[in-house]
């Protein structure tokens, strides 16, 4: 099936917020599939479809914002790359004040619009946002999977079935195997060279146009730096030293990768809610297989330290991944966090609900889980009581086990096949 044929998990959410809302964001890194997406959605509308990496569309918004803005009334505009032209949200705002009609405008943005240089509208209240990554596994198998709806029903679930046919390697090579659809086909060797190039122009171009950010070099030693240790905790102090950057300018280079999704971070839990705030966070790449390229592995390298940092590093933010994807469509409204206390007690990933009930998640490369992977599963299950639905362990094996009262070992491929 070609890339601008396969249907994305994403289109249903987008189709209920064009339904409901005056303005759809389509938000994501560059080359993940927005503009496809867009001009799926256009299809059977009256739309017009604008792109501002055009210079003479945005040439227009540029010279008259309000009257770009008010072009198509009669239909969808639709605007690609809306980032290129941050006073044309004001203009949007305006015009959806004077009309709030929904389906009114389908823009596209490959940065964050909140932490736009320039921008002076945040369109809260008007607009809605599709978060859109490259591709998940699901996807490229043609179906919808939902994990977060599946493991609130473990419970009422006597064994989960064995996933047979997928080894370790296989994993390897998913977590190194970079998502984006233009990669999708191509050789090794290609896939390395356009990785470069993203990489080289997003961070020298994209990242310092939004945020105004003055050294991409710096930007650069980060990324790497958080690719290397992907899916660890960002102690912003020791990060700084590593790389010869002053500790009060480190979140800034944070928001600079995080402004144009190159990475995600994913917050500390804690029963208390005010203290989430100031538990240090994970970071991980958007995409694991720019990681492993950015620290110049492979499979083969991960398979001689399948043990290692990395090489843990880089499946569990495969796993966190294909979770942040799916929360796109997911039936089940969730956050994602980690746990580390002050005793070294720690889950890699946390799951909460609305209610305010914890799934647990500890990601493992071995293919033999054991009793002692479940310690903080069993800590967070005797502190949360009824609170605690769930504790897996998801790990590189064909076997479904259970491990306990409300704890079960998963192979990592039931991520995709719920």
């Amino acid at each position: 099936m070609a890339d601008e044929l396969l249907r994305r998990n994403a289109t249903p959410l987008a189709e209920e917020t064009l339904a409901d809302s005056p303005i759809a964001v389509i938000s994501g890194a560059r080359q993940v599939g927005k503009s496809t997406l867009l001009h799926q959605l256009v299809q059977d509308r009256d739309a017009r479809v604008l792109n501002l990496d055009d210079l003479g569309d945005r040439s227009a918004a540029e010279a008259d914002p309000d009257g770009f803005a008010s072009q198509y009334p009669q239909g969808l505009l639709a605007i690609d790359e809306v980032q290129r032209v941050p006073e044309l949200l004001t203009s949007l705002k305006a015009s959806v004040d004077r009309d709030r009609r929904p389906g009114r405008f389908l823009v596209t943005g490959s940065a964050d619009l909140l932490s736009l240089r320039g921008a002076q509208e945040s369109l809260a209240g008007r607009a809605q946002t599709i978060p859109l990554e490259g591709f998940s596994r699901d996807e490229l198998a043609g179906r919808t999977a939902d994990f977060a709806s599946f493991v609130w029903s473990l419970p009422s679930i006597d064994t989960p079935n064995d996933r047979h046919g997928i080894t370790r390697r296989d994993y390897l090579e998913l977590a190194t195997t970079p998502t984006f659809p233009e990669l999708r086909d191509r050789t090794d060797r290609a896939r390395e060279r356009w990785l470069f190039g993203y990489t080289e122009r997003l961070l020298a171009k994209d990242s310092t146009d939004i945020t105004g950010i003055l050294y991409p070099d710096r930007l650069e030693t980060l990324l790497t730096v958080i690719a290397a240790r992907n899916s660890g905790e960002f102690v912003a102090a020791r990060i700084g030293r590593e790389i010869n950057v002053p500790e009060r300018s480190i979140p800034a280079y944070l928001q600079a990768l995080r402004s144009v999704f190159l990475v995600r971070v994913i917050p500390g839990w804690s029963n208390n809610i005010a203290n989430r705030a100031v538990a240090t966070p994970k970071v991980a790449l958007t995409d694991t297989g720019l990681a492993a390229h950015l620290v110049g592995v492979d499979v083969n390298g991960l398979e001689r330290t399948v043990s290692s940092p990395l090489t843990g590093g880089l499946v569990e933010g495969f796993v966190l991944g294909e979770l942040a994807k799916q929360r796109a469509w997911s039936a089940k409204s969730t956050r994602m966090f980690h746990y580390r206390d002050d005793h070294s007690r720690e889950v890699d990933i946390v799951l909460e609900d609305r209610r305010r009930d914890i799934v647990g998640i500890e990601v493992k490369t071995s293919s033999s889980p054991r009793a002692g992977d479940f310690k903080g599963l069993q800590y967070l299950r005797e502190r949360l009581g009824e609170r605690f639905i769930a504790g897996i362990v998801l790990h590189t094996g064909e076997r479904s086990l259970p491990f306990g009262d409300r704890l079960w070992a998963l192979p990592i491929a039931t991520l995709w096949d719920h």
